[in-house]
């Protein structure tokens, strides 16, 4: 059995949830830095994606959304989720899907519309449909949630405060916590300024702006 989890990653991406989750579990982790715009069929990941993360025992995972829950549930004495038998636990599988199914994987096209479609106009207008997509999320999420109590499940930080602080950075700060979803901009800073995490972020993912 390996020693040490394997995180194929890049700086600025969703892998940095996964890195975060593992700093505050403790594990032995070795990241490696992949390519921006791997390719198709890459070893580690068939769709040439990050975060992929090789398990103690070689096993391949991939999908950061699985990896956060499994990470969180493999190590209860972290506190990162609720157990499965917790009256929280599905609100927590609710929004954990939800931020991966109805927002992360807009951005795709949102950062790149000719994967979508061709034509230039098209483009410019599938980039605007993508991100009015994305902020409409953030609403819906910001509405469905309790207050944070300090954090969006209670008492204890959880993978679903770290993969809202990641995936939201890719939305304009200013309009997230200021207009859309001031609750959820809160739970974001604080991951941000969390005493274990604060170098992590502003390492691995450093604010560019507003």
């Amino acid at each position: 059995m390996a020693s040490e989890f394997v995180l194929y990653g890049q700086k600025g991406a969703g892998s940095v949830a996964v890195e975060a989750a593992l700093t505050l579990i403790g594990a032995p982790l070795r990241v490696v830095e992949v390519e921006p715009r791997a390719r198709l069929g890459e070893v580690w990941n068939p769709v040439g994606q990050v975060p992929a993360l090789v398990l103690q025992d070689g096993e391949l995972m991939t999908e950061s959304a699985a990896i956060l829950i499994w990470l969180a549930d493999a190590h209860p004495s972290a506190r990162l989720s609720p157990p499965v038998d917790d009256a929280r636990r599905p609100a927590f599988l609710r929004w954990m899907s939800f931020v991966s199914s109805a927002i992360y994987c807009h951005y795709w096209l949102r950062d790149d519309p000719s994967r979508g479609v061709t034509d230039p106009d098209a483009q410019a207008e599938l980039k605007t449909r993508m991100m009015e997509r994305i902020v409409a999320c953030w609403g819906v999420m910001e509405a469905g949630i309790a207050p944070p109590d300090p954090w969006l499940l209670g008492a204890d930080i959880s993978v679903l405060d770290i993969y809202v602080a990641v995936v939201s950075r890719w939305t304009s700060r200013r309009k997230l916590h200021e207009e859309v979803a001031p609750r959820i901009g809160q739970v974001a800073r604080r991951v941000e300024s969390h005493p274990q995490l604060a170098e992590l972020m502003a390492r691995r993912f450093p604010l560019k702006g507003a």
